[in-house]
């Protein structure tokens, strides 16, 4: 085992890193703005897609219970983040927190994994908003959506919000705060109208009955991995019920985004938490009462003259109401799903160059990339790194198979930020916390078993990309991270780390 793996970089140390002129980010950001953040990453792709598909393939109306098994988890591993965010508000988010409890290894896992969630992420949305845009104004499916073979709209709306995002994070916020009123708004509209649709016969059974099948008549790497361990692949009942809440997990995926934001947070020790914590609320609450009123108002089994499931199609929620003959509402839907969409791709985007800020800082990757932009505050140089990686991999890459890596790399996140607070509270017992974590350690170890359960009832594939996807991490550390890290230097020059600043470019 090489030594200094697991050196860990003192909470202190992480907080005066902060105040580098070359490497310092603006405070802009409200207990307001976090929660938009928030909403503006959950409310996506899960909400306009998944809650039909699932309903249609695994849980039938009891999508209701998946949703909330999946709030319920998220819920458990939020109070961590919270905890963690105000007591470290350094960008980085989980990576940060690994660095300062867990040691350099684990903290460049972490990183390296959420590189997987938030740039994969992004380009599989990307390709989803084409994809919208395209139906919703007709545009020529060689160019834009699924069929395209180099998708010009996924390219188009990365590059803009990367601009976007590059000009500032108070400006991103402001779009955001806009793009989510109106997204909420749309989301409102499908639950106040479709309630007049709702057939109560549609609920019956609201649990559908289990249907089995053995692993010889189906893809084994398609399969749980739970349910290959027992030979038998289930839909619907309660494996379905939870084999659905570990797929629209997805959908919840963007709280922990906010605690990338702490270090442009005014007030993080309070804002952070109410930020963290209210869009997982609001969030839950809507996502609850989408997929009842969809299940209400389209059978959950219904099939069209093709013999297809109705729900289960790119657009489900628009579906349901040209279904019932409401075609205006599905228009202002699938809108409301292009705009939805934006929002989403903006906070992946900059979730992704905070943590890679915070590793380039540290020097786990090059430190010239963490210089700060003199006139916008943000670090230009990983966005525009970042835009470029995403908008060639939505253009090009066929993606949808792969989200389900995006839940699996969260869920490892979740794992590693809730055995963190559990040794910080030993470690560093001092340590001022605006907010704790409550029921410690019963709380976080209920979120690592909750987690762990999830991943095992995600696809045996998604499983075994995220493996290799680890091991190319591994790999990458000990060539390059484990002997440029400012704390290796530092060690090896008989010096704290806080002397070491690093390159810098004053171009």
């Amino acid at each position: 085992m090489m030594p200094g793996m697991f050196r860990t970089k003192s909470v202190e140390q992480s907080i005066r890193d902060t105040d580098d002129p070359d490497h310092k980010l603006r405070k802009n950001l409200s207990a307001m703005d976090l929660v938009v953040f928030g909403v503006g990453v959950v409310i996506g792709t899960g909400i306009f897609v998944l809650t039909g598909q699932q309903a249609a393939l695994n849980a039938g109306p009891a999508i209701v219970f998946s949703f909330i098994i999946a709030a319920v988890v998220c819920g458990l591993a939020a109070m961590c983040y919270a905890e963690f965010a105000s007591t470290v508000p350094v960008a980085g988010s989980a990576y940060t927190f690994s660095y300062a409890t867990l040691g350099e290894l684990v903290a460049w896992i972490i990183g390296w994994d959420l590189a997987l969630e938030l740039a994969l992420g992004a380009a599989v949305v990307s390709r989803g908003w084409s994809s919208y845009l395209q139906s919703l104004l007709n545009l020529p499916d060689t160019l834009f959506g699924d069929k395209a073979a180099v998708d010009l709209g996924a390219v188009m709306i990365v590059i803009a919000l990367s601009i976007v995002a590059v000009v500032g994070i108070k400006l991103s916020s402001r779009l955001l705060s806009v793009l989510v009123a109106i997204k909420v708004a749309v989301v409102l509209l499908v639950i106040v109208v479709g309630f007049f649709y709702i057939k109560a016969a549609n609920y019956s059974p609201f649990v559908p009955d289990a249907v089995t099948q053995t692993l010889g008549d189906v893809d084994a790497l398609k399969t749980p991995l739970l349910q290959v361990f027992t030979g038998e692949q289930t839909a619907f009942g309660v494996a379905g019920i939870i084999a659905a809440a570990s797929v629209v997990f997805f959908s919840f995926i963007g709280f922990d985004i906010v605690a990338t934001s702490a270090e442009e947070t005014r007030n993080p020790q309070k804002d952070l938490p109410r930020g963290i914590l209210g869009s997982l609320v609001v969030c839950t609450i809507l996502y609850v009462l989408v997929s009842f009123v969809i299940t209400g108002m389209v059978k959950y089994n219904a099939t069209g003259p093709d013999g297809e499931l109705k729900l289960n199609t790119a657009a489900p929620l628009a579906d349901a109401f040209t279904e019932v003959g409401a075609d205006w509402a599905a228009t202002l839907i699938a809108l409301g799903g292009v705009i939805g969409i934006t929002t989403v791709i903006l906070v992946l985007l900059l979730g992704q160059t905070r943590v890679l800020f915070a590793m380039s800082r540290d020097g786990l990757l090059p430190r010239s990339l963490a210089k700060v932009n003199p006139k916008f505050g943000t670090p230009a140089r990983i966005q525009i790194g970042t835009g470029v990686v995403v908008a060639i991999l939505a253009a090009l890459v066929p993606l949808a198979e792969l989200s389900q890596l995006v839940s699996i790399g969260t869920l490892f996140a979740f794992i590693v930020v809730s055995i963190g607070v559990i040794v910080l509270r030993r470690t560093r017992p001092d340590l001022p916390r605006s907010f704790r974590t409550p029921g410690v350690p019963v709380v976080p170890i209920l979120s690592v078993l909750a987690c762990l359960y999830l991943i095992l009832n995600l696809p045996l594939e998604s499983i075994l990309r995220f493996l290799v996807w680890m091991i190319l991490g591994a790999a990458l550390y000990f060539v390059y991270g484990h002997r440029n890290s400012r704390l290796a230097r530092a060690s090896r020059e008989g010096a704290p780390p806080a002397q070491d600043t690093g390159p810098t470019d004053r171009t």
